[in-house]
């Protein structure tokens, strides 16, 4: 499948994932400094696979003006039962609207896919994030130690 891409403000375009991005987003992943101290044990060993990526619709961000193609962010919409499963900008990334852009692009995908709402359980400090992209509250996913040990915010996104 050739993937498609979408041109953006700013050199960045997102693109449907392929093989070869499953490497870097793994890294992305574990990397992420949203994810160091108590929250590091959540990602410890996470993979995002080649299945995982065929499976799923997992798109992600670039700078087209940069020869490498470096990865910026990246989401995942499982269909069945919809929900953002995944969605990470580089830390060197932030701040630039990478992560709205990524939110728009998955809000479209939702709705060609005949969603009216998408839920996320939502990693602690990114609950503002996700109410400033439309999440309404619905409640609160419990802690499932080890790997988990808090509580989460869960909420859904409309899809209009």
């Amino acid at each position: 499948m050739k993937p498609s891409v979408t041109p953006r403000p700013g050199a960045i375009a997102i693109r449907r994932a392929v093989a070869r991005d499953a490497q870097r987003l793994t890294r992305l992943v574990r990397g992420s400094r949203a994810y160091e101290g108590p929250y590091a044990a959540m990602v410890e060993g996470y993979r995002v696979g080649l299945d995982y990526i065929e499976t799923h619709r997992v798109f992600v961000a670039v700078d087209t003006e940069d020869p490498a193609n470096r990865v910026l962010g990246f989401y995942s919409l499982v269909l069945v039962p919809p929900e953002l499963d995944l969605l990470f900008v580089a830390d060197g990334s932030q701040h630039r609207g990478i992560g709205q852009l990524l939110v728009q692009h998955m809000k479209g995908e939702a709705r060609a896919a005949g969603l009216d709402r998408v839920r996320v359980v939502a990693h602690p400090p990114a609950e503002g994030f996700y109410r400033r992209m439309g999440g309404l509250p619905t409640g609160t996913v419990p802690a499932n130690p080890p790997a988990v040990a808090w509580d989460r915010p869960e909420l859904h996104i409309p899809i209009p």
